[in-house]
């Protein structure tokens, strides 16, 4: 059985929020995800473990380091 963490790092990518100023609207076109501004200028992208991982890629193909 996964455990929780596992399962929520597959689900979603946490960002500082001025990591994704310009890519914002682009993500919300190319994929099926919620983006979620936080209190402490972070951002968390949402989504299904298959559109997180499209997402990490595109992220790192424009040299975003998602961990």
């Amino acid at each position: 059985m996964p455990e929780p963490a596992q399962l929520r790092d597959s689900t979603q990518i946490v960002l500082p929020r001025e990591t994704l100023e310009g890519l914002e609207s682009r993500l919300d076109e190319e994929f099926t995800v919620t983006v979620v501004s936080e209190d402490d200028d972070r951002c968390r992208i949402i989504g299904s473990p298959v559109e997180i991982t499209d997402v990490s890629e595109f992220l790192t193909r424009r040299g975003v380091v998602v961990q």
